[in-house]
């Protein structure tokens, strides 16, 4: 599995502006060999709500379909008025009603990380032993807050969903929303981390038995405990190397599980929507995620631009808008309501400017991937909150 970024990168304009092909979002979630969406990219650009939108909208068009988040802030639960999200699917109130005539559902629920690693262990341990691992605290600080687990736990859920989903048939499409990484690309390289970690030779030469020369071994090992007692402490350690012993036989089962998930991205029942705001660098984590799945031959539905300004009404350029405001300020005899259409006229101005910046990027970002479907999701003026916001999102995408 690849972990290195594409050297190319979202380049200046040459020539006449581009413009990305749309993005049916519709024509995506009807298509009944879709069952797994995922809604990726880096953190803060509106992912949870993109799923949870495209979640609702696929049931109440006849889908039958649960919703993961992994989403701390718990905004999935308010916007969908669940009090409680946890690792079990639950059924979405006022969903069943609305989308019966059509066949559709939907369930929701929130990633427990750890009870999902706990889930991993006492699947593959016999009981004995995965007590023996669930009490050690080293596995309860790995399970808790190692570095890539939340994203492997992710694709662990999915996996699980997946299978429940061929053998019920209680759903028929999965809608995945991704950690809320720094960088989009934690998403795909941290199961792979994880695993190597867990898999990894240091690791197992804690407990590798002597082999060759004892007095040479013996002295390899010893240097290299007595450096990790010194780092670590001499209980981290023998937590360490309790949890190995206890955790032996399920190493290799870890990597062999990533590579499932990798295959599992790969199928063509999976679709990837990018998600990106209109700035700078998340485009450009964008382009980097896109090169990625290009890379790994995973099946890229499109990109949705999230929270984008809308184009001002009224027809007037920014250089048009300014100049008006300058010429109220300038009359001597201006009335009382002259400074404030002065005001709205910059207004008018700057966001007309933003919109002419955010298009740029836009029509940048489609000249080095022409080929990559797009949609554009206006801002809001209020949060999302509630079914109905939630619905109004998922129309805006569609157009």
């Amino acid at each position: 599995m690849s972990r290195q970024r594409s050297s190319s990168r979202v380049g200046p304009l040459a020539g006449k502006p581009h413009a990305s092909p749309p993005l049916d979002v519709d024509a995506l979630l009807d298509d009944r060999g879709t069952n797994i969406i995922v809604c990726c990219g880096s953190g803060g650009v509106g992912k949870t709500t993109t799923a949870a939108a495209l979640a609702l909208r696929a049931a109440e068009r006849g889908r039958k379909v649960v919703v993961l988040t992994i989403d701390p802030a718990r905004r999935l639960a308010q916007s969908m008025g669940i009090e409680v999200l946890d690792n079990t699917p639950r059924p979405v109130p006022g969903v069943a009603e609305r989308a019966k005539d059509v066949g559709g559902t939907l369930d929701a629920m929130m990633l427990d990380m750890k009870r999902t690693f706990d889930e991993v262990v006492e699947g593959q341990a016999s009981p004995e032993k995965a007590a023996q691992i669930l009490a050690n605290p080293f596995y309860q600080a790995l399970s808790s807050s190692f570095a890539g687990t939340q994203e492997y736990m992710a694709m662990e859920k999915l996996g699980q969903l997946h299978k429940d989903a061929r053998k019920s048939g209680r759903w028929d499409l999965i809608v995945v929303d991704t950690p809320p990484s720094r960088s989009a690309l934690d998403f795909l390289d941290a199961p792979e981390r994880l695993s190597s970690f867990l898999d990894g030779r240091f690791i197992r030469i804690l407990l590798a038995p002597a082999k060759g020369p004892a007095r040479l071994m013996t002295a390899g090992l010893s240097v290299v405990t007595n450096a990790l007692t010194k780092v670590l402490g001499a209980q981290v350690l023998r937590d360490m190397q309790s949890f190995i012993a206890a955790f032996d036989t399920l190493f290799g089962g870890f990597r062999a599980r990533a590579q499932k998930t990798f295959e599992l991205l790969q199928a063509d029942g999976t679709a990837f929507l990018v998600v990106a705001a209109p700035e700078p660098d998340a485009l450009r984590e964008a382009a980097y995620f896109v090169e990625r799945l290009e890379e790994e031959h995973m099946p890229l539905a499109g990109l949705v631009v999230n929270r984008a300004n809308r184009v001002p009404t009224g027809g007037l350029s920014r250089d048009q808008a300014l100049a008006a405001a300058e010429r109220l300020d300038a009359e001597p005899d201006a009335d009382a309501s002259s400074p404030v259409t002065a005001g709205l006229l910059r207004l008018h101005a700057d966001r007309t400017r933003l919109v002419a910046r955010e298009t740029h990027l836009r029509q940048r970002f489609a000249a080095a991937h022409p080929h990559v479907p797009a949609a554009v999701m206006p801002a809001l003026s209020t949060d999302v909150h509630d079914l109905d916001g939630l619905r109004l999102v998922g129309d805006l995408l569609t157009g």
